[in-house]
């Protein structure tokens, strides 16, 4: 079974940012995980030629003053208290960092020092992106990073407390399919939440060697390969798993990301939890892939697993 002992949550202050925390530290204390919440700063370059205050010569690139040691303490003070994390309540499982430098550089870097077992992070940050979040911190640490992560969009609705009482794990058999099963379980296993698994059999219209030019023939086909999928489903959950978790099997055709979207919703999923295909496949084909689309327009978090 997966285990998740250090878990990095990097934030920007922001009450989205705030949200995904919560869902950080929720799951810390399921595990009993150590949380390191990480707050980035980046002095700006500014370019050749920009006025500022001194009018240094043009040509010349100026930085910004980067913050004083005073100023420095007061930043960390504020990450602590944004955390929760006061002198009169102190959490020996959660650390407070605060680093200078490229946000995406320094994530994937605490991320392999520390190592991080899970990486938290908002969908959206303090510039409000749009529900695609081409170009934000987060889609770069996601093409780069071996690590799972859970991306968390903003809030339907505020709640008092992060709960998941039911987990959606779609599924297609492949290897990183497997390892997101295994953290399904755990997850299941840790919070007592329901577990959904889906398999979605893709349209057939496009497949040369079938008899397109008789339904019967190809109806009879989705009808074998649902079945199919329905016994792999149950063939794929541990039997010790089954002593304390009973899945719910999901067999649908049609387009995944559509189909996997609507699960959820009618589900009423807090969670989806699937898998990335191969080494290095996130960075070349996230964008128009089934993952990118998933974690695009979900209404819930979305954890992510690369094989």
């Amino acid at each position: 079974m997966a285990e998740i002992k250090q878990i990095l949550c990097p934030v920007d202050l922001s009450e989205l940012s705030r949200h995904a925390f919560d869902h950080a530290r929720a799951i810390a204390a399921w595990y009993e995980a150590r949380l390191t919440v990480l707050h980035v700063f980046n002095a700006p370059v500014l370019p050749p030629g920009t006025l500022t205050p001194l009018m240094p010569p043009v040509g010349v690139a100026e930085t910004l003053p980067v913050p004083s040691p005073v100023e420095r303490d007061e930043l960390l003070e504020e990450v602590r208290r944004f955390s929760g994390v006061t002198d009169a309540r102190r959490d020996c499982r959660v650390d407070v960092v605060v680093a200078e430098g490229s946000p995406v550089r320094e994530i994937l870097r605490y991320a392999e020092q520390l190592p991080a077992d899970l990486l938290v992070l908002g969908t959206h940050g303090r510039s409000g992106f749009e529900a695609l979040f081409l170009g934000s911190v987060t889609e770069k640490v996601l093409r780069s990073t071996h690590v799972p992560v859970l991306t968390v969009p903003p809030p339907v609705q505020r709640v008092g407390s992060v709960v998941y009482k039911t987990i959606l794990c779609p599924i297609e058999f492949s290897d990183p399919s497997t390892r997101a099963l295994e953290y399904a379980l755990t997850l299941a296993e840790e919070t007592g939440a329901r577990l959904v698994l889906l398999h979605v059999v893709e349209q057939l219209v496009d497949a040369p060697e079938l008899p397109v030019a008789n339904p019967f023939a190809l109806l009879e086909y989705e009808r074998y390969l649902e079945e199919n999928a329905r016994a792999r489903l149950k063939a794929a959950v541990p039997e010790e798993a089954r002593l304390w978790c009973t899945p719910e099997e999901r067999v649908a055709a049609g387009r995944a990301r559509r189909v996997i979207l609507e699960t959820a919703e009618r589900e009423h999923a807090e969670i989806i939890v699937m898998g990335v295909h191969g080494k290095g496949a996130l960075h070349r084909r996230l964008f128009g892939s089934t993952t990118h689309h998933v974690i695009r327009e979900a209404r819930c978090p979305v954890l992510t697993l690369r094989g």
